[in-house]
């Protein structure tokens, strides 16, 4: 962990897995759920976690319970995570293959002076902006690849950063665009392609065989 920094981290699960066709959280890698598998490398990086879970599960789970949207469930993290924390990581508690070297190099990022810091992979494939006009979608721009990231979690924000840009109760698709809409500095990191989400049925088989593999154990951590 970075000295002098209070480091806690919110894992968000609090999905109702409306892609997936289930709770995706809650299914089985080896014997340890999804996530699991995301809490405990969350604690080894960070000096506390949150778990974020739907409403319904949150007793059960001894976890706080989510809002109607990702960014609610991240606002019902933050509001449990103590004020004395200096930097707050988020990640999604899909992503059961985060290893504790991208945490250390998005918090390395937010202590070296970012407001934030993500973790970012190339995308291989040309993307395409479109625009649908009548139900037919025409090409208006092709975007260099060489500036296009995809990007992960865990994300890691100066706290007074994060929990000012949740403030007004704003919806994002992660929370580094609410750093980005407030004029925060966001640095991307470098990413790990196997820090993979858990969205379809597929990835989730992929993820199991991930786990099955000799020496391919999540985050040297054992099921």
């Amino acid at each position: 962990m970075a000295p002098h920094e209070i480091i806690w981290t919110v894992v968000v699960g609090g999905g109702s897995g409306t892609r997936f066709g289930r709770l995706k959280q809650y299914e089985h890698l080896g014997d340890r759920r999804v996530i699991d598998w995301s809490r405990v490398i969350a604690e080894q990086a960070s000096n506390g976690v949150v778990v974020v879970v739907p409403a319904a599960d949150a007793e059960r789970e001894r976890a706080v319970a989510g809002g109607d949207s990702r960014s609610a469930s991240v606002r019902a993290g933050l509001a449990s995570v103590p004020a004395e924390a200096t930097i707050i990581c988020v990640h999604d508690a899909a992503r059961p293959f985060a290893g504790i070297d991208i945490y250390e190099r998005v918090v390395d990022a937010v202590t070296d002076g970012a407001d934030a810091a993500i973790p970012g992979v190339a995308v291989p494939d040309t993307i395409k902006m479109v625009n649908e006009v009548d139900g037919v979608r025409t090409v208006v721009d092709t975007p260099d690849r060489a500036s296009l990231v995809a990007v992960q979690t865990p994300q890691a924000f100066r706290a007074e950063k994060l929990r000012a840009a949740h403030a007004d109760g704003p919806d994002a698709t992660d929370d580094a665009a609410l750093i980005e809409r407030s004029g925060g500095r966001v640095v991307v990191v470098e990413g790990d392609p196997v820090n993979r989400k858990i969205t379809l049925p597929d990835d989730l088989e992929w993820a199991r065989q991930r786990a099955a593999m000799s020496g391919a154990v999540s985050n040297d951590v054992k099921p």
